[in-house]
C-alpha cells in the first residue's frame, strides 16, 4: 500500500531500523489494510475510537491514518471524542 517515509531524517537509526524492519516484513502494509478495513465500517470516527473498538493499539491506528491520506483516507471535521472527550480529527475513508 503505502510507501512513504515512517520516520524522520532527525529521527535516532532504530527508528529507521524498525521502519525497514516493519516494511520489509510486510507488517506496516497489513496494519494498514486492517486500520482500513476498520475506517470503512466505522467511518467518521477518531483514531483512538477506532483503536478502542478494533482493539488495534491506539499508536498504531494514530500513525496508520495519516499514511492512508489522501488516496484512502481524509480527515473530516474535529469533534469531542467519545474516548478521551477531547477534540479529535475524524477520519473518512476515500473511495469504493
Amino acid at each position: 500500500m503505502i510507501k512513504t517515509p515512517a520516520s524522520r531524517s532527525s529521527d535516532p537509526h532504530t527508528s529507521h531500523e524498525a521502519e525497514e524492519f516493519i516494511n520489509k516484513t510486510g507488517i506496516r502494509e497489513s496494519q494498514q489494510m486492517e486500520v482500513l478495513a476498520w475506517l470503512k465500517l466505522l467511518p467518521g470516527h477518531t483514531s483512538r475510537e477506532l483503536a478502542m473498538i478494533s482493539g488495534i493499539d491506539r499508536y498504531i491506528v494514530a500513525r496508520r491514518l495519516p499514511e492512508l491520506a489522501p488516496m484512502h483516507a481524509e480527515k473530516g471535521e474535529a469533534r469531542k471524542c467519545n474516548d478521551s472527550g477531547r477534540q479529535a480529527i475524524t477520519w473518512y475513508p476515500v473511495g469504493d
